[in-house]
C-alpha cells in the first residue's frame, strides 16, 4: 500500500500525457495552486459526476487561483472520448503505470461493496504555489465532493 500524503509534505513530481498525449507536469503549474484529483475510472457514474463537478465549479476555483487536474489509470484515447462526451474542461491525465497514484498514495487497498479489493483510491491532493501538500484527502465521495473542497478552501 501506498503512503499517503500529510500537509507540509512535497508534492511528488509528475509528467502525464493529456487527453490529446501533450505531456503535462507538475512543475508547469510551479507558481500557482493546483488541485490535483485521482479517480479509478474516465466514463465510470461516479467520476463522470466529479470530473463535471470539477468543470462547472473551474471559473470559480481559477478566479481564486487554482487549476485543476484530474488524474487516472486510463490512456490517453479514453480521456479524449471522456472529456468530449461530457464536456469536460479540466486538465485529464492518465498514469497507466500508476506510479503518480502510488507516490500520492491514492493506489492501494479499499473497500468495493463490502469486499476489499486493490485500486485507485478517490483523492485530491492541494498543492501550494510553492509544490508544497496543503491538504491531502482521501476516500473522498465522488458526489459533493467539490462543494465542500470549496467550503474548506474558503472560496
Amino acid at each position: 500500500m501506498s503512503e499517503r500524503l500529510t500537509p507540509g509534505d512535497p508534492a511528488p513530481a509528475f509528467t502525464l500525457p493529456d487527453a490529446d498525449g501533450n505531456e503535462v507536469s507538475l512543475a508547469a503549474y510551479a507558481g500557482r495552486k493546483v488541485i490535483v484529483y485521482f479517480y479509478p475510472a474516465a466514463l465510470t457514474p461516479g467520476c463522470t459526476k466529479q470530473a463535471c463537478d470539477f468543470t462547472d465549479n473551474l471559473d470559480i476555483l481559477a478566479g481564486a487561483g487554482y487549476d485543476v487536474v484530474g488524474v487516472s489509470p486510463d490512456k490517453p484515447e479514453k480521456l479524449a472520448k471522456f472529456r468530449e462526451k461530457e464536456d469536460l474542461k479540466v486538465t485529464l491525465v492518465g498514469d497507466p503505470t500508476k506510479e503518480t497514484l502510488q507516490a500520492y498514495g491514492a493506489f492501494g487497498e479499499k473497500k468495493l461493496y463490502g469486499k476489499t479489493v486493490t485500486g485507485v483510491i478517490r483523492s485530491t491532493v492541494v498543492v501550494d504555489e510553492n509544490g508544497t501538500v496543503e491538504r491531502a484527502l482521501y476516500n473522498v465521495k465522488a458526489t459533493g465532493h467539490v462543494a465542500k473542497l470549496l467550503k474548506d478552501l474558503g472560496i
